[in-house]
């Protein structure tokens, strides 16, 4: 892996960080430059070349992100936020916000609609970047395999019928107006109330960002010989009722039974493959025969898909009991 990328990671954390410990003296280009190294004007400039965007804006973006988690989640003051995320005033804040978001922080909080957030940038992601996992490391878990039954629920997405994989799902979907990866991912960070979210800010399942595989009649006959449609959202209370942005779609899903098959965290960089290979190999050899449960390939059921290095890979598919 090109070793600015990995540079260009630990820069995008220590914003983060620095952010999120309200050290605005350290949010400055020199003190980042002189952390990884390089001189200001080399970081800037690879900087750029990387996200498409400057050190600066990026910055400006994420702090109005984080703010507005605040705004939305917590009941202190909009000035002691706007403070705490580097704005001189309210009116400074307010105007940002707006400009951002088309809405007021206080409108905002009244009625939180869904925006599109400034997400984490994740420049050698695999999925984005085609090229994670080089190595095949041994990794230290076996995969584990039990079935869950999951409530009612609602699925907030975006479905595409011919992609094949999240790398060419985001390819296809980046033509559609609206619907690329940074819109969706940062329109899905706003929205509250998500099942899954473990208080995440990256584009994964630790913010309750999943894929999915929808029973579909009219997809893509995949590998597993059923026909989905891809899908790509966050889980929702079955009683969610609040405003769907417009390019998305809301569906409801039955309480039902699912296996899982879950492997535990594992180095990205190094082990994403392998994992990859042991999940497949784990679904390829279950014997269903012996569980007393078959899969569900009901119209309708959903596949779901969990990535999140930090703590597994996982496949959460639906079954029925043999007859």
């Amino acid at each position: 892996m090109d070793e600015w990328q990995k540079q260009i990671q630990v820069l995008i954390q220590e914003i983060d960080n620095c952010i999120k410990r309200k050290e605005d003296e350290t949010l400055t280009l020199s003190a980042l430059a002189k952390k990884l190294g390089f001189s200001e004007y080399y970081v800037s400039r690879k900087f750029r070349e990387v996200s498409g965007m400057s050190l600066r804006e990026y910055m400006r973006q994420r702090s109005l992100a984080l703010a507005l988690k605040e705004v939305r989640d917590t009941d202190r003051g909009l000035l002691a936020i706007a403070l705490d995320y580097g704005f001189s005033s309210h009116e400074a804040f307010s105007r940002a916000f707006k400009k951002a978001y088309g809405v007021s922080p206080g409108e905002y909080r009244r009625n939180p609609v869904p925006v599109v957030l400034r997400t984490v940038l994740k420049p050698f992601d695999c999925y984005l970047m085609a090229n994670g996992g080089v190595s095949m490391e041994n990794t230290t878990s076996d995969v584990k395999v039990y079935f869950v039954t999951i409530p009612a629920h609602k699925f907030l997405h975006i479905r595409n019928y011919e992609s094949i994989g999240y790398w060419d799902f985001w390819q296809k979907q980046s033509v559609i107006p609206g619907q690329d990866c940074e819109t969706i991912c940062g329109l899905l960070n706003s929205i509250p109330g998500k099942l899954d979210d473990m208080g995440g800010d990256e584009p994964d399942s630790g913010s309750g960002q999943v894929m999915a595989y929808i029973n579909e009649p009219t997809g893509r006959i995949c590998s597993w010989g059923i026909p989905l449609a891809e899908g790509y959202g966050v889980r929702l209370p079955a009683d969610y009722s609040k405003d769907v942005p417009k390019q998305m779609q809301l569906m409801d899903v039955e309480e039902g039974t699912y296996i899982v098959f879950e492997h535990g965290p594992f180095d990205f960089e190094t082990q994403n493959r392998m994992v990859e290979q042991k999940i497949e190999d784990a679904m390829k050899n279950f014997d269903y025969a012996s569980s007393g449960y078959e899969l569900d390939t009901t119209h309708g059921r959903v596949f779901y898909f969990y990535h999140d290095c930090k703590r597994f890979w996982k496949y959460v598919r639906p079954v029925k009991k043999l007859r």
